[in-house]
């Protein structure tokens, strides 16, 4: 009973801001009075334009840096921006729910997930129109538990009204588009990445480690041994002239946000150019 007169208590407040700029603030801190979490991260997609921030709580260690970097690029990578753009999941996910198997181990686990001092998080996703939809992250450091069903259960029980707030207070964002679709342009280029220097299964297996699979994963989502896959990628790995999964992931990172307007094609070939002539 008292959780239910906390929501309430906490809506009497957020529904008038609904359209406001203390709406996302009053939303933040009704789910953290709900569940135990640490911080919160709303990252708005508008259209097929690229994430903005909406609010962002500086946790221990952590840098602004470092969503400047998700921002640029990095959210290609990121489960939950795949879940709602090539799975159309929306719902209420904890990261393990929606990453593969050893992403604890993957270096966009390390570069990202880990610099934010994150032991666990979970997510609203909520559409926003046909291509907009936005985040709503909350995360629990790595001195706490993680999310306990009790927790991920009132979330979504409390689902449908936070949908419909967050669709109505960015309800032209879901329409938002620059007339380029950003986000796409910024798939290509992942697709496309390496596709100059690396064979097609090369390039198949990079990426994929890109994504967060380790060897074993990848041997079985490829149907090969995991030896074949150590092969490919040690190969791949001497092409691209690094010598581990952190070197790849800032190879790509790097490559991409260089890119400036995409025109098609391997982003490593003009970054390389510009590399070379600095």
């Amino acid at each position: 009973m008292q959780t239910l007169s906390q929501f309430s208590s906490h809506l009497a407040r957020l529904i008038p801001a609904v359209g406001s700029d203390a709406f996302v603030d009053a939303l933040v801190e009704m789910l953290k009075q709900l569940v135990s979490c640490d911080d919160a991260t709303v990252i708005l997609y508008p259209g097929t334009d690229l994430p903005q921030i909406e609010h962002f709580e500086v946790p221990p260690g952590a840098t602004r840096s470092t969503l400047d970097v998700y921002v640029r690029g990095a959210f290609l990578l990121d489960p939950f921006y795949l879940a709602a753009t090539r799975d159309k999941s929306f719902g209420v996910f904890r990261l393990g729910d929606l990453a593969p198997k050893d992403f604890r181990d993957s270096d966009y686990y390390k570069s990202w997930y880990r610099n934010c001092g994150y032991r666990d998080e979970c997510g609203y996703l909520v559409p926003l129109g046909p291509e907009g939809f936005v985040n709503i992250a909350l995360g629990k450091l790595q001195n706490r538990s993680r999310f306990s069903g009790k927790e991920l259960e009132l979330l979504r029980d409390i689902r449908p009204t936070i949908d419909l707030l967050c669709q109505q207070h960015w309800v032209e964002a879901g329409k938002q588009s620059s007339g380029i679709n950003l986000r796409a342009q910024l798939h290509a280029a992942l697709s496309a990445f390496g596709s100059s220097l690396l064979t097609e299964r090369e390039a198949q297996v990079i990426k994929l480690v890109l994504h967060g699979h380790s060897t074993k994963t990848l041997a079985e989502k490829l149907s090969i041994s995991v030896e074949t896959v150590k092969l490919h990628r040690k190969h791949a790995y001497a092409k691209l002239e690094v010598s581990s999964q952190a070197e790849l992931f800032y190879l790509f990172l790097d490559s991409v946000m260089s890119a400036g307007e995409y025109a098609g094609g391997d982003t490593l070939v003009p970054y390389l150019q510009r590399s070379v002539a600095d």
